[in-house]
């Protein structure tokens, strides 16, 4: 028996007219559809006027899933994959399946269509030549700072995905890593009914965000540009040089907390620059950053 396919389906992501033709086709024409959500799909699917199997596969089953699957391609099944909205894979789940389809030689295609990432960059009118998508920062304010400090000199725009109750949280603390004046644009119910692009640098969005209840609801899509060249953190040559001038005043400690505050980074990646670059102040355990 011939084997069969999996087809990765682009669904909407707000206007049902958006779905293509070819896509429509090869969901009529699947063995077996997994959704992310079937619930959802199902509704998707009446709207189409299809009636075809589902199961689930989602970030908490998939690992679990995946052979069941791969089973049912090989003995010759079409298996179409699609997520809520979008390009299944995008911040959803069906990487670890296709790792393994590809893995154990079974066809995988794409079927193209809407996807957030790609409509919130194209409204943005911020520049689309070169970017990065980050998907959603970390829940917990540390490890979102962290993350965003790690960000501060990415020179390409970057895309995001934020729930709506996590919005301006994300953008004070954008604020603070990446400077208020960075521009920004905050896209929400890209291609809905109540689509709303905002756009500005991002105290001015926050600033909106005060004043406007809509800003806060609803699925977001953020788009960031990147650094410029006066955002630039110097190179470990500069820091290295500066630790050394200040080795012979100042302990080890000392020394990094002056040169991460003249630097933009964080104390604890310039102490360690003290222990791999022969700085030559005397041992000194570093403080708690």
């Amino acid at each position: 028996m011939a084997q069969g396919r999996i087809d990765l389906v682009a669904t909407p992501i707000g206007n049902l007219a958006d779905l293509s033709p070819r896509a429509s086709e090869v969901l009529a024409n699947a063995d077996i559809i997994a959704a992310e959500d079937t619930r959802h799909s199902a509704n998707l699917l009446r709207h189409l006027g299809i009636s075809r199997p589902l199961v689930s596969l989602h970030e908490h089953n998939e690992a679990g899933r995946h052979a069941e699957l791969l089973e049912r391609v090989r003995q010759g099944a079409r298996l179409a994959v699609i997520s809520d909205a979008g390009t299944p894979l995008v911040s959803d789940p069906g990487y670890l399946l296709v790792r393994a389809a590809l893995a154990a030689g079974l066809d995988v295609q794409a079927v193209p269509g809407p996807s957030a990432v790609l409509v919130a960059l194209a409204v943005s009118g911020l520049p689309v030549d070169r970017f990065c998508f980050e998907g959603f920062l970390p829940a917990r304010p540390g490890a979102r700072r962290e993350c965003l400090r790690a960000l501060a000199t990415e020179p390409r725009t970057m895309v995001f995905f934020e729930a709506p109750h996590r919005i301006v949280e994300t953008l004070q603390d954008m604020a603070a890593q990446l400077g208020g004046t960075r521009a920004a644009c905050v896209a929400r119910e890209l291609t809905k009914a109540h689509e709303s692009v905002y756009r500005g640098d991002i105290e001015s969005l926050l600033r909106i965000a005060a004043e406007d209840a809509n800003f806060a609801r609803g699925e977001i899509t953020l788009v960031v540009a990147g650094a410029d060249a006066t955002d630039q953190r110097p190179d470990d040559a500069f820091v290295r040089r500066a630790l050394d001038l200040l080795a012979a005043e100042l302990p080890p400690s000392r020394a990094a907390a002056v040169v991460a505050q003249l630097s933009g980074r964080r104390k604890s990646e310039v102490y360690a620059l003290t222990q791999r670059g022969g700085v030559t102040a005397a041992e000194e355990e570093p403080e708690t950053p």
